[in-house]
């Protein structure tokens, strides 16, 4: 195959009658799916798009964005899903930059980044890309036709967005909500019939487990697995995630934008998964390879990566070289070939010489029970330089006593690493995907 709508053809001559889309009260089958895609491609190729012209597309939680996003594809455009409140300036700068993009030859989709470590850039994504992304995931993960996958996250961007493809290799349906704003959807979503699936940033498994884990344990039996990336998950979120989930595989998996999708791991050794540990992504997957450069830093290659950035050649050519693009993910390879990820390199703190990841400082204290999240950042010292401060989110009906936290730290955390400020807060600052926004922070201190 060489589009994933092809699957689309496939699955409405196979299961004509079996459920496609749920949304809401709203379901198509695959044969009424693919007749709206038809007849949208036919209204759009009538308005003059298609034929390798970039599309560009508010994203909204429905059957309606699935329809368009398939149908541009159908006429050889290039869709360019965008936020549903994108502000309009932002909209007309997008649109200039992809009119002025010269897309490589069978070039499907231009999705932006979230711009958290540096400027916005349009990823330029190929229809073998989508087909290796979903190939590797149906492979790993176990989906199949019998899957009800429930898309929680905003289909703008490719932790949600690659839920389709392997759901459409696989034959199974998509259950797309409008987020866990307003969890009674989700919980609602698995009392259907059907072997459920998710995916979950680490913060929507953290509001789960704080606000509604008895629900959760309540739905135990209908969740065949739940995957979760796209920011770090602490030790102490996996843990409870397979006391309360028992049966349930779990996995934590390595991604980007521009990488496509790389390793996973199942983390639950009680549901044929292997050890529960932080920062553990896994091998990888059928169609991806991955190494550590000199630097320490993670490198991949494979079917799944980027074209390049669109309109940005200079920016493309700094981190892609001979079908190789270097991360700046800073990481390690065990002996059984399963990749550990420990931070960011743009993310590490220089404390009187000595590097320290913030990610580990974080996760060490989320595992005290009287931090409900938190962040370490560096704050300058008038004769020190950089120290640490931890931004800390008490849990609810806890104390914030910064030197018990302080305590806590100093049993798991080197000397060096232990914060010598604190501060409550309301709230973190993070992206859609549930990562901290380290730019924001960084720009305020």
């Amino acid at each position: 195959m060489e589009k994933i709508e092809e699957y689309l053809y496939r699955n409405a001559e196979l299961y004509p009658g079996k459920r496609a889309v749920v949304c809401g009260s709203q379901e198509l089958t695959y044969s009424q799916l693919l007749k709206a895609v038809e007849s949208r491609a036919k209204e759009l190729r009538g308005n003059g798009e298609g034929n390798g012209k970039p599309c560009a597309m508010r994203t909204v939680q429905n059957s309606g964005f699935l329809t368009d996003y398939f149908a541009i594809h159908l006429i050889d455009g290039i869709a360019v899903p965008l936020e549903s409140n994108i502000p309009q300036e932002r909209l007309k700068e997008i649109e200039r930059l992809i009119a002025e993009t010269e897309a490589p030859d069978k070039c499907a989709d231009i999705l932006f980044t979230t711009g958290t470590t540096g400027k916005s850039k349009g990823v330029m994504i190929s229809h073998q890309t989508i087909i290796a992304n979903g190939e590797n995931l149906v492979q790993a993960q176990g989906f199949s036709e019998e899957t009800d996958f429930i898309i929680c996250g905003p289909l703008n961007h490719i932790g949600s967005l690659s839920k389709i493809y392997p759901v459409l290799i696989a034959g199974g349906t998509l259950h797309v909500t409008e987020g866990l704003k307003e969890p009674g959807a989700f919980y609602r979503a698995l009392g259907n019939a059907g072997r459920h699936a998710t995916f979950l940033v680490p913060s929507a498994i953290r509001m789960l487990l704080t606000f509604s884990s008895e629900e959760l344990k309540k739905h135990a039996s209908a969740l065949d697995f739940i995957e979760t990336g796209a920011a770090p998950i602490s030790q102490t979120d996996m843990e409870e995630l397979c006391r309360i989930l028992p049966d349930t595989r779990l996995y934590n998996t390595y991604a980007s934008t521009e990488s496509g999708i790389l390793c996973t791991y199942n983390f639950n050794p009680t549901c044929g998964g292997e050890e529960c540990i932080a920062g553990c992504l896994g091998r990888p997957m059928k169609h991806s390879g991955i190494f550590i450069t000199e630097n320490g830093t993670v490198a991949c290659s494979g079917k799944t990566l980027m074209l390049g950035y669109a309109a940005d050649r200079a920016a493309t050519e700094s981190i892609m070289k001979e079908g190789i693009l270097y991360t700046n993910d800073c990481g390690r390879i065990d002996g059984r070939g399963r990749l550990h990820l420990t931070g960011r390199r743009d993310d590490t703190i220089n404390v009187g010489g000595l590097k320290v990841s913030p990610v580990e400082v974080e996760n060490a204290a989320l595992s005290h029970p009287s931090v409900a999240d938190c962040i370490c950042i560096a704050e300058e010292h008038p004769l020190l330089g950089n120290q640490l401060k931890l931004l800390v989110v008490p849990a609810s009906g806890e104390k914030f006593d910064k030197r018990e936290i302080a305590r806590h730290l100093g049993s798991r955390l080197e000397s060096y690493k232990i914060p010598s400020l604190y501060q409550r807060v309301e709230s973190i600052k993070r992206t859609y995907n549930g990562k901290a926004d380290r730019k924001y922070y960084r720009q305020k201190s």
